[in-house]
This record gives structure tokens, sequence and C-alpha cells, in this order.
């Protein structure tokens, strides 16, 4: 590795829906959140690019100050090519997280290979860049995870299959190894897959991490609560599961923090009908008197509040696919777009939940030229109540269609949408947007 200027590249976009929370074509999992000095948000994540392999051998780092507006600040750290810090392999960069201590930010990160390794780099602030990896030896697995506790002491969390703690020592980049425990109760070393994230909420630690406990998969982030921070740590259940979000979702991974008085969970979800192609999504979350956490559903307000069903609403913002449909990047010609594509009979994509006002009449949506069929709209839920069907029929030298549709029986409030789509076994159907009017 040689020694080079290192300049960050911050990209600033606005959202009006806050699931997924990262841009089309963009692709940030494993999303780990912290809160530091300057009041404002920072997600670490891993970046998946091919889906011949997970992740990349870069990371983007994520902030915001109000959960809607996002900067992203891309390649604050790599472990191969252009600005790599890791000269002790080139391997890729799968889940990571970060920890402040005395005016420093440390980067965790780890790689696959023989054996696995895990490492730390440091930046004086919160975006990086992250420079100077090195190993900790000790630890040869992946998914760190780092607390640094009310008295200073700081741990270090990781292992796939079965977790493992130790403490680091007081330069943040070594382990005391004598320190090694396993620290979840039988019940959470069943459901534990891997992704180990870790806080201190009042005077509980909480140990939250990808749960296989459901489907023999890890879709779920699951949790465990401790009284100290080596454990035991006790297994309480799922915080969220992200089963319906992609034909082919394999796992998730994320972590839970507050942000101006409210906890939220921190997950991925998959597109593009592979275990990769995941995109980062928040929920708020809630609490009960005794320290459990109800499990919440996906949404795709996320932070925000119910989505205005007379505004542009993404068809990537679906928070459930049930068949064959997926979200996918789109021809748009122009600009990198996403939509559902690779849609079969009687597939159904759901958005949770939009606002309707009481003079709501129709909507429209947006296609791609060759589309054909019918999409059925119904309210609150699959079966409810058919208020309206917008038939799509195909086009030739246009770039896209705008098909309306008038509709009845819209009753002002909150509202889940499930859209069905009927077609013909050989036509096309591709839905970039709706709005309601």
């Amino acid at each position: 590795m040689k020694k080079i200027a290192l300049i960050l590249f911050i990209v600033s976009l606005s959202v009006t829906a806050q699931n997924p929370i990262t841009p089309p074509g963009m692709y940030i999992a494993d999303p780990e959140a912290h809160v530091w000095e300057d009041g404002k948000l920072y997600i670490y994540g891993s970046r998946d690019e091919s889906d011949d392999y997970w992740c990349s051998y870069t990371h983007h780092v994520l902030s915001s100050s109000d959960l809607k507006n996002w900067d992203i600040t891309e390649n604050a750290f790599s472990s191969k090519g252009k600005n790599d810090q890791v000269n002790f392999h080139d391997n890729l960069l799968f889940a990571p997280d970060a920890a402040y201590k005395n005016g420093t930010y440390y980067l965790y990160f780890c790689s696959p290979g023989k054996p696995k390794t895990e490492g730390v780099a440091t930046s004086k602030n919160p975006n990086g860049p992250f420079t100077n990896g090195k190993q900790i030896k000790g630890a040869y697995s992946i998914d760190p995870a780092v607390l640094i506790d009310d008295d200073g002491q700081a741990y270090y969390y990781w292992g796939q299959g079965k977790p493992m703690v130790a403490k680091l020592k007081s330069n943040m980049v070594e382990i005391d190894k004598s320190t090694i425990t396993y620290p979840l109760d039988k019940e959470g070393n069943i459901a534990f897959h891997e992704g180990s994230s870790i806080r201190k909420i009042g005077e509980l630690y909480y140990l939250v991490f990808a749960d296989d406990s459901r489907e023999n998969r890890p879709t779920c982030l699951g949790y465990a609560i401790g009284n100290n921070p080596m454990g035991p740590f006790e297994y309480k259940g799922v915080i969220i599961d992200n089963v319906d979000c992609d034909p082919s979702s394999w796992n998730n991974h994320g972590s839970i923090e507050k942000f101006k008085d409210q906890w939220y969970v921190f997950y991925h979800r998959s597109t593009n009908n592979s275990q990769k192609f995941r995109k980062a999504c928040i929920e708020p979350i809630y609490f009960n008197e005794d320290g459990t956490i109800d499990e919440v559903e996906m949404t795709s307000q996320g932070a925000g509040d119910p989505l205005n069903s007379k505004e542009r609403i993404e068809a990537e913002w679906a928070c459930g696919l049930s068949g064959n449909i997926r979200i996918a990047t789109i021809d748009n010609k122009d600009l990198i777009s996403e939509g559902l594509t690779k849609i079969n009979n009687n597939d159904t994509a759901i958005y949770k939940y939009l606002s309707f006002d009481n003079k709501t009449t129709g909507i429209e949506v947006k296609t791609s030229p060759n589309s054909e069929g019918i999409i059925e709209i119904r309210l609150d839920n699959a079966k409810g109540k058919l208020i309206g069907k917008v038939e799509i029929s195909s086009s030739k030298n246009v770039a896209y269609n705008i098909s309306k549709r008038k509709l009845k029986n819209i009753k002002k409030g909150k509202h889940a949408l499930y859209l069905t789509f009927k077609k013909k076994s050989k036509s096309e159907l591709t839905i970039d947007w709706f709005k309601f009017y």
C-alpha cells in the first residue's frame, strides 16, 4: 500500500420516502447506525455491487440530520484499488461497525479469506477517510461490533454461527484474548446466525443479530438482553423480519439507535430477486416496561409520516412483494431508475402506508412502453374492496406510458395499498411510479 492523498466525495440527495434510504442503483446493506457528538446520525454498512459475490472492496458512509435528507460519502474506506488502506490483503469488505473515543473515530472492518480477518482503521472525521487499516489478531471471523461502556472500557463482539466477545485494550486495536467468552444463552445461540450489534440502554445491554429462527434462513433481526456487556444475554425474540421483501431474500443485518428521542431499527431489504443488492431501511421501534421490544413490520414510509398519496410514489418503495415480482433497475434512458419488474399474473406489491384526503378521485401510473396488463387496486388488505382497475396498453415509438383511471370509495386517512397485477404469460409489465389525484 502506498501513501496517497485521500479525497472524499460527498453526494447530497433528498428523498420523500424513507424506505429504502439509498438512491436507485446504490446498494448499502448491514446498516450500523450511530449518533455522534454533532447530533447527526451516521450509517456504516457494506456495499453490494455484484450478484457474483457478497459486498465490495469499499465502504460508503450515509449521514443525516433529519432521517429524510441524506449525504453519501463515497469510498470512505477501501481494501483494494484506489485509496487502498489495507496492506495485509486485497479481500472484500463485509459488514463494519464504528466507534468514537477521545477525538478519534474507529472503523472496524472484516473480510473473508483463510483465515477470515478483522481489522480497524481510524479517522478524525466520522465520514472518514479511514486510514491505516490494522489487523485485530485473535478475531478470525466476520461482523465486528464495538461498545464503549460508561467507564470507558471497550468491548469487541464478532462471530458467525456463535457470537464471541472480548475486552478491547485501551488502544482500541487489540483484544484481550484472555477475556474471550460466548455471551448468548442456549436459545440465543440456536437463533444466532451472524451480524452482532451492541447497545447499552439504561442499565441493560442489547445484543442484536441476524436471526434464523424462522424460515430456516436469517431474514430476522433478533435480540437478547443482559445485565453485563460480557453476557450472559437472554434471547427475547425478533425485532423485524424482511422475508417478504424479495423472492430471494436470504439474510438481514442491522442495528438499533436512538435519534432525537425516538428509537429506530436499521435493517436491509433485498432486491433484484437476489440474495445481494440489498438496501438499507429504517423503522421506529418501541420498548415495553420490561425492556423488551415489540416486533415491527416493514413499511414504505420508514422513519417519516405516511406517504402523501398525491405525490409521486416510486414503485421500488414497495415494502412487500408476493410472487415472481421484484424490484430492479429499469431502462429509463437518461437516468438510473428502479421499479417493479418481472411481474407474473396475480403478483402483488404492498405499500405501507399512504395518506389520502377526501378528494381523491383517480390514479395515474407510469410504465414502460411495452407494458400490457391490468392493475387491481385495493386498500388495507389483499382481499379488501376493489376501488378500481388500471388497464395498461403497450405503445410504439414512445419512451414510456402514463395510464389514468378514475377510482371510487377512497376514505380519507391512512391506508395500506395493495396492487395486484393481471397479465398474459408472455406480456411485459414494468411499473416506474404512480400517484393519486
